[in-house]
């Protein structure tokens, strides 16, 4: 006799919305841990080629903030309102609880409830699907994580770009934020825009770089670094920048154990894989724990939505 499942044995479809707040807002509906149609943004239209040169977000007040992330949910949720699951929504920030405590990025978001507030908004739209606030870092790992097929593996990501984002998937309560790991004991590094001395991100962080060479860009330095008979200031500052990431990595490792790094962002462009892992191997040396990996993967905007659904599911099932 052959067995069949019952309807309420059988896998049910997840329906979710992925948002991801960054140089704009990104929006997607994600069946099943996969995205369906296109990416929504606010606002339309083309960005910058430089991320770093749109601040499309940063004096948009909260409540506006609110009200054009619900416009873009309910555009992307449009004829499939009753089966939502939920809605997970990545930003820059300390969060705890639905509340953002620190977002030096959009700093007007400092101190809102964001859950509640989407989720009243959203209610106005005929959507009453549970909200989630997630870190930003915290999507891409999630994101990276079915990527990769690791959803049921530990993993770990550097996101590098304006700042410094520390994301680690599965989640697990804590502050997470591995961007201000103190990487120097130096008192002239205080670069970092939290205003913290020694952190990874006062280092490596796109901000950071600018303020400590005035009359370089970025990718200025990493250049004249990189020549045959390279500028002997920018050689210095790759060679710290690299040093710096390894510090952090290795603290990471030496507090919650080896397994999966990736690197993303757009400045993983700097990124000398081959200097990064002699400085992390200098710094590992206990070979339980060197059974450590590191990957530099594209960053896009898809794997950030789908992070952030996923996050959201999961949150959902607890």
């Amino acid at each position: 006799m052959t067995d069949h499942a019952t309807p309420n044995e059988a896998a049910k479809t997840t329906r979710t919305i992925g948002v991801v707040m960054a140089e704009r807002v990104y929006a997607g509906l994600v069946v099943d841990h996969v995205l369906q149609g296109e990416i929504q943004t606010y606002p339309a239209g083309p960005a910058p080629k430089d991320a770093t040169e749109d601040d499309a977000l940063v004096e948009l007040p909260t409540g506006a903030l609110v009200e054009e992330i619900c416009k873009l949910v309910a555009s992307v949720v449009k004829g499939v309102e009753g089966t939502l699951d939920a809605v997970g929504i990545a930003l820059p920030g300390l969060l705890k609880n639905g509340v953002v405590e620190e977002a030096p990025n959009l700093p007007q978001l400092k101190g809102a409830h964001m859950q509640e507030l989407v989720a009243a908004d959203l209610a106005k739209h005929g959507i009453s699907a549970p909200v989630n606030i997630l870190n930003d870092a915290d999507g891409v790992a999630a994101g990276l994580a079915s990527r990769h097929g690791k959803l049921d593996h530990m993993i770990r990501v550097w996101t590098l770009g304006t700042g410094i984002g520390y994301g680690r998937y599965p989640f697990a309560e804590g502050v997470w934020e591995g961007g201000h790991s103190v990487v120097s004991l130096d008192d002239r590094e205080r670069f970092c825009g939290c205003g913290g001395r020694g952190h990874l991100e006062g280092i490596m962080g796109h901000r950071a770089m600018r303020l400590r060479f005035l009359d370089l860009e970025p990718e200025e330095v990493f250049a004249a670094a990189n020549t045959r008979h390279g500028d002997p200031r920018c050689v210095e500052f790759k060679h710290l920048w690299h040093k710096a990431l390894a510090a952090a990595t290795a603290t990471s490792i030496h507090q919650a154990g080896p397994g999966k790094f990736f690197l993303t962002g757009f400045n993983v462009r700097f990124v000398d894989l081959n200097l990064l892992k002699d400085y992390l191997h200098q710094m590992v040396k206990m070979s339980p724990i060197q059974s450590y990996s590191i990957e530099i993967v594209e960053d896009d905007h898809a794997t950030r939505v789908i992070g952030a659904a996923i996050a959201a599911e999961q949150a959902a099932a607890r």
